[in-house]
């Protein structure tokens, strides 16, 4: 996108005018001796918290959770409503046919709240103290700043408590 803007010539050379040979990229010299100046103006850029090799370690530390297990795990990164736990289970609920055998892990670092939960399958093969555990794994590392790292970490604990797939049951959700 480019914009324009008008301003007065300065009094240059013999006539006072500018000539269209001193003039820099972006300028014209109007026939009325008014100076157009055009500058591109870049767009912001959108403040992400991870960049592209995160977002595709991340999303292979998904893949991988999900095919070795047969569990459907699953992230939610971003504010929650006051009650956070309400919240996260509403999200969790928007798996739809595969919530019962869904993991989400829902991290609020503005309220400072994670909350992981779990469908009814995942319960039985995902105890609530691998969830504490996988918790205070990835406080330490946001702690430290690493949010990327905490979630893998959170990510391969709850897979590794999970166990592989169970012979019979069906892919998960991704093709």
């Amino acid at each position: 996108m480019a914009t324009g803007e008008i301003a007065e010539t300065p009094d240059e050379g013999r006539s006072g005018v500018r000539q269209s040979d001193e003039l820099a990229s972006g300028e014209a010299l109007m026939a009325t001796g008014r100076l157009s100046i055009a500058r591109r103006i870049e767009p912001e850029k959108a403040n992400l918290p991870f960049g592209h090799a995160q977002l595709a370690r991340l999303d292979e530390a998904l893949t991988l959770s999900s095919r070795t297990t047969g569990l459907e795990f699953a992230i939610y990164l971003g504010e929650l409503e006051e009650q956070t736990r309400e919240h996260a289970e509403k999200i969790h609920a928007n798996l739809g046919d595969r919530a019962d055998a869904g993991v989400l892990i829902a991290v609020s670092p503005g309220q400072r709240r994670i909350e992981i939960v779990t469908g009814a399958e995942a319960y039985r093969r995902v105890p609530d103290r691998t969830c504490n555990l996988a918790v205070m794994s990835m406080v330490a590392s946001f702690k430290e700043g690493n949010l990327i790292e905490g979630l893998v970490s959170a990510l391969r604990m709850l897979s590794d408590a999970a166990g592989t797939r169970v012979s019979g049951e069906g892919a998960p959700g991704h093709h």
